[in-house]
């Protein structure tokens, strides 16, 4: 059995959220970047014995979420991101070592899944509009859709420089950003003495450590039935993500159309409801809860147990609970 699934040591029946806790030690605090709700709560180090130096972690945790998001908003127009994708289908750019960390991380999955994760969805996501209730027509997806193809974003890590091989494409990384800012979150946390916390970005978590005497209690949204959990686990040391169709989106003429889009055809992806991955790093589950969502149950599963540390829980189109291997194995042994 997995690291990650002898943490699992029970499920009892699923939003990515954290379940808060009432202890005197803990601290919590709440602010928006990154287009989500941003949580930290973690305990005070002994080292800590005032409110000044426990503000100031927060300030450190917040202000690096607000420096990414600035830098990775492709729907800022002076962000770092924006500048990419306006210049690299005619030049290479010199850009941010984070920008080119989380590319470089996002084409790994790329590959790995044959092209489910495609950051370059966005050559066709940026016509969706779910506020307004707009899809694209099937004239923009035919001109648009072949620009979806994360072969055509070339890379040097060594320069720090991206370029687009196709006029038009564009990249999104909506889908492992708030993993990676997750990630380097908890990174502050811990150097500053922090030996057990959650940071929360929407619907993907990182645990460190744990509540002192027993796991984290972490609840999967149920995908139909608002304030309800399908499965509430305790973890520690995971981090979960979840994606799920019910985030952005609208329906219309009977179709539900969400921000998961599939990049094989530019529309929303439809086989499942929910999917959630727990790995050891934010940045993975993030990408990987995209990946298994465009996959379905049965090719993302496959993916899923073929990675080692890596779990899976998806609900599937009719609301159905599928469990990878090694949870499997930990579900049938309760």
């Amino acid at each position: 059995m997995s690291l990650l699934a002898t943490r699992l040591l029970a499920i009892v029946g699923l939003l990515c959220c954290i379940v808060p806790v009432a202890a005197a030690q803990w601290l919590h605090e709440e602010r928006e970047y990154m287009g989500t709700k941003i949580t930290v709560e973690y305990r005070l180090p002994k080292s800590t014995n005032t409110p000044v130096e426990a503000d100031a972690l927060f300030e450190s945790v917040f202000r690096e979420f607000q420096r990414l998001d600035l830098m990775m908003n492709p729907w800022n127009p002076r962000s770092e991101l924006a500048r990419v994708n306006r210049e690299a289908a005619t030049r290479s750019v010199h850009t941010t070592p984070e920008i080119i960390d989380v590319v470089a991380r996002a084409l790994h999955y790329s590959q790995l899944s044959d092209g489910a994760f495609d950051i370059s969805f966005a050559s066709v996501g940026q016509h969706y509009n779910y506020r307004e209730g707009q899809a694209p027509s099937q004239d923009v997806l035919a001109r648009d859709r072949d620009k979806i193809d994360y072969t055509a974003i070339q890379l040097d890590r060594d320069r720090r420089e991206i370029r687009f091989l196709k006029a038009g494409l564009q990249i999104d990384l909506g889908g492992i950003a708030k993993g990676y800012a997750v990630d380097r979150a908890i990174a502050i946390l811990s150097n500053a003495g922090v030996s057990a916390a959650v940071v929360s970005a929407g619907g993907d978590s990182r645990i460190l450590g744990d509540m002192g005497d027993r796991a984290r209690t972490v609840g999967i949204r149920h995908p139909r039935r608002e304030g309800e959990y399908a499965v509430l686990m305790p973890l520690a040391d995971t981090a979960i993500s979840t994606s799920g169709d019910y985030e952005r989106f609208f329906i219309k003429d009977g179709v539900r159309y969400h921000h998961i889009l599939d990049p094989g055809t530019g529309e929303s992806a439809l086989k499942v409801q929910s999917a959630s991955v727990l790995a050891e790093r934010a940045i993975d589950s993030d990408a990987l809860s995209t990946t298994v969502f465009v996959l379905g149950v049965e090719r993302g599963l496959a993916l899923i147990n073929a990675l080692p540390g890596i779990d899976a829980i998806i609900i599937d189109g009719s609301g159905r609970l599928h469990y990878s291997e090694e949870l499997l194995l930990s579900v049938d042994s309760k």
